[in-house]
């Protein structure tokens, strides 16, 4: 397909926009330097600890090396082992500030060696990696991540447990010079003494005591230092979507909204935003864990997709981020890795029910029509409705309702979940609702539940002038069974009197794979592939939502996931959990800031908790 880079060329995309549009790749001068770092931080830790290093078969590579003579020595090399090993990944992705840091550490090692060891060659060694990094200053230019206050808890944590093992290897590392026979709850007790700066229940021969307890010492103090500073340096939050921004994605949506059902979820409130030139296109996003994290095709003419890509793939490049699609569709798939060079895989299957085809009658409906039917006879009602239709009041009943029916305490959501009900700038949205009048009691009252009648709730999004798109079900745990199928169903049938023509119901996880593996003639390899499915299911859902989605017979539609390299795949896939709220990591309250609220007039209701569609 020939496109135009926002309308202003015709024909293919430039060779030179090409390059670019290939985005960040791993560079040699980083991976080597960060893998030097990361090398020589291991041995200087070795060198601190072990007194026998330096005569073992690793003498000579010792000798070249960071070492350890005295007691400062030994403190100062294992610190300086530590934070270049913290530093090792920064500098593989070409952090700026990783770069500042090892220029100041190198040469402070290398005074060190001078100092207490008298190593010409040891010296030569950091200055060598000194002057590559100074040679190669252009390569270290990536921008920091955003970051939040929760890395604190985070390296406290790994700072601690790690400074707790390498304390306790530091403890037992002299037997010969340790007095009498301490335990290991009395070399826990010292590490976590000498932590803190105080005199531990063991004691050394010599000037071991003053090894240990500079080395435990200097632990500690890092452990302490690089905790408070993530703590209270200047946070740097998410970037998240503007007025302004909205309501460009908005008019887009509006020309543009019809070709993805995923469109409307970039209005998600907590993504950033990249807009192509001509401003015909954007992409939105959210960085996690360093990844860059875009959900769906981008939004606007296709046309203008490679403008915003090269956007997207800039920014990915200007702060060293791993870029990442998740459920792109196929012709967004192709864009994407023909436009950077990326590659795609198929992530699962999307289920879209056409009205016009929908049908309770035929024997592959029997079952959903049997459980509508009971249900409808046990008094439940639905109502299905635009959001612009309900009244305040109503709709703020559905959002207590559907916050309190929230199975998890994490709000779930990013790719293909909105995160509200009921906004203003939503009218467009379509709410179907189940309610049941409660049995009277003896004394002639009519008992209601926490919500009145109101026993289950399921929200669609727009998907442009004549679609919509499932995001988020919920219902009462007393309610009987079949909700969901109930309203999915009451909603195909309202769909015709909404101007509704096709309806994207959930997203289910390597649908083909688990289809094939139960036919007839599957080989071994399909088989056990699907096994491990239906494992994973038992966590993940990707079984059960398959089989709910194939009971409305829907036609199934491909989604991708676009990556850079099948080695970044672990990662990619941890952030995208991570973002859609499977995995959470949080600061407990006294380290968090609490910022004011801001009044917009689209940003009310952030509160709303939602569910994901996809497992």
């Amino acid at each position: 397909m020939s496109v135009t880079v926002d309308g202003d060329k015709s024909g293919t995309v430039p060779g030179r926009t090409r390059r670019m549009l290939r985005g960040p790749r791993p560079e040699k001068v980083p991976t080597l330097v960060g893998t030097a770092c990361t090398f020589i931080g291991l041995i200087d830790i070795a060198a601190g600890v072990f007194p026998r290093f330096r005569a073992s078969r690793m003498h000579a590579l010792a000798e070249v090396l960071p070492g350890t003579l005295g007691p400062l020595s030994a403190a100062l090399a294992v610190s300086v082992g530590v934070l270049l090993l913290l530093l090792a990944h920064g500098l593989k992705r070409r952090k700026r500030r990783a770069w500042r840091a090892a220029v100041v550490l190198l040469p402070a090692g290398a005074l060190a060696q001078f100092a207490y060891r008298h190593s010409l060659i040891g010296v030569l060694l950091p200055l060598l990696l000194l002057a590559l990094l100074l040679r190669h200053r252009g390569e270290f230019a990536a921008l920091p991540d955003p970051r939040s206050r929760w890395r604190a808890l985070a390296n406290f944590v790994l700072m601690g447990a790690g400074s707790l093992m390498l304390g306790l290897a530091i403890v037992s590392a002299h037997p010969r010079k340790t007095i009498g026979d301490p335990s290991l709850s009395d070399r826990l007790e010292h590490v976590l003494y000498g932590l803190f700066g105080f005199e531990g229940p063991v004691g050394y021969r010599g000037n071991v005591d003053w090894t240990v307890g500079y080395s435990l010492g200097a632990l500690g103090l890092l452990t302490a230092i690089t905790t408070v500073y993530l703590a209270f340096r200047p946070e740097h939050p998410v970037a998240r979507l503007t007025t302004d921004d909205e309501e460009r994605l908005r008019a887009l949506l509006d020309k543009h909204g019809g070709r993805d059902s995923l469109g409307h979820f970039a209005l998600r409130r907590d993504k950033a935003v990249v807009f192509s030139p001509s401003g015909k296109a954007a992409v939105c996003y959210r960085v996690v864990n360093g990844v860059m994290l875009a959900g769906g095709d981008p939004i606007g003419d296709v046309e203008a997709w490679p403008g915003a890509i090269e956007r997207f793939m800039d920014e990915a490049t200007a702060h060293s981020w791993t870029p990442a699609v998740m459920g792109c569709s196929e012709t967004g798939g192709e864009v994407w890795t023909r436009e950077t060079g990326l590659d795609a895989l198929e992530l699962g299957d999307e289920a879209v029910v056409d009205v016009a085809d929908f049908s309770l009658s035929g024997r592959a409906m029997r079952n959903v029509r049997q459980m509508v039917k009971r249900i409808e006879r046990n008094g439940y009602e639905t109502r299905v409705r635009r959001v612009r239709d309900l009244s305040e009041g109503e709709l703020e009943r559905i959002r207590r309702a559907a916050a309190d029916w929230r199975g998890t305490d994490t709000e779930r959501g990013f790719s293909m979940a909105l995160g509200r009900i009921g906004d203003a700038a939503d009218g467009d949205a379509v709410i179907a609702t189940a309610h049941r009048a409660e049995d009277t009691t003896g004394g002639g009252q009519a008992e209601k539940g926490a919500h009145g009648d109101l026993k289950a709730i399921i929200h669609f999004v727009p998907w442009g002038p004549d679609g919509m798109s499932l995001e988020l079900m919920r219902r009462d745990r007393s309610a009987d069974p079949g909700m969901n199928e109930l309203l999915i169903t009451a909603a195909l049938q309202a769909a015709p009197a909404l101007g509704v023509k096709r309806v994207s119901l959930n997203f289910a996880m390597f649908r083909s794979a688990l289809a094939r593996g139960e036919k007839l003639g599957a080989g071994p390899v399909l088989r056990m592939w699907r096994g491990l499915l239906v494992f994973l299911s038992r966590w993940f859902q990707i079984e059960s939502l398959y089989k709910f989605n194939a009971k409305f017979q829907p036609r199934w539609e491909p989604r991708f996931v676009v990556y850079r390299t099948t080695r970044e795949l672990p990662r990619i896939g941890l952030a995208a959990m991570r973002a859609e709220g499977f995995v959470n990591v949080a600061l407990p309250g006294p380290l968090t800031r609490r910022r004011p609220a801001t009044p917009c007039p689209h940003h009310t209701l952030r509160e709303t908790a939602h569910e994901v569609r996809a497992a």
